[in-house]
């Protein structure tokens, strides 16, 4: 049996909550999880490091889930990407 790698893991909502709750849960897994509470965050994160995954809430004020995704759309390091709502 192959040891699973840990993930980096970016979480984008902005319920704190929800936020702490999924970070806590991943990280007890052994990933490395970072969060961000609003669209334009999770743009900014997204350009400064690379993640495996992006957790990402559709309905957040100021930039919704899905406009992150569209400005996702063109970029070839696009993590996979599990929507919440």
């Amino acid at each position: 049996m192959t040891e699973r790698q840990p993930a980096r893991i970016l979480i984008a909502d902005d319920d704190r909550l929800v936020r702490h709750l999924c970070a806590e849960l991943l990280r007890e897994e052994g990933h490395e999880v970072h969060t961000v509470e609003d669209g334009p965050a999770a743009l900014a994160a997204l350009t400064e490091r690379r993640y495996d995954l992006l957790l990402l809430d559709i309905w957040m004020p100021e930039m919704n889930g899905l406009e992150v995704l569209s400005n996702l759309a063109e970029s070839p390091d696009r993590p996979l990407v599990i929507v919440l709502t």
